[in-house]
């Protein structure tokens, strides 16, 4: 299920608003030749205990990409430093199960349900998830992982 979680761009990453799952959705998109249209795939962690983020851009980087222009692509053009305002991550090297994951186990033992452990790496952020299932599934036009209510 985690084949297309590779060479496209990741979107957005964050538990859903029942804070239990966690929300990968990933732009997939094909070269135009195929015929096959860009979709947004949300892949759902459930029973998600833990979830890790750290940086994979390098402190010289970061140093160099603390401008607040940088997080606009148009007025980060001519500016030196990460591009934050590209809005999406570079899935690459993608997503990989972590084979005879210690904490998976571990939390499979306290539970009693089966626990697997993924590692989700990017061009800006590596992400690591303990989880149990995983549903992936088409997102309509419009949707947003969470809104302010009125």
């Amino acid at each position: 299920m985690l084949d297309d979680v590779f060479d496209q761009a990741l979107v957005f990453h964050g538990f859903a608003d029942y804070v239990r799952d966690y929300e990968v959705i990933v732009h997939v998109a094909a070269d135009p030749r195929t015929g096959v249209q860009p979709a947004y795939l949300r892949y759902l962690f459930r029973y998600c205990v833990e979830a890790r983020c750290r940086t994979t851009v390098s402190p010289g980087v970061w140093q160099k990409s603390l401008d607040d222009r940088l997080i606009d692509y148009e007025s980060s053009v001519a500016l030196d430093g990460f591009v934050w305002g590209v809005k999406g991550h570079v899935l690459y090297p993608g997503a990989t199960v972590v084979a005879d994951s210690k904490l998976a186990d571990a939390w499979a033992a306290a539970i009693g349900i089966e626990f697997h452990e993924v590692r989700i790496e990017t061009n800006a952020h590596d992400l690591t998830l303990i989880f149990s299932g995983l549903d992936v599934s088409e997102l309509p036009p419009g949707y947003i992982p969470f809104s302010v209510p009125d």
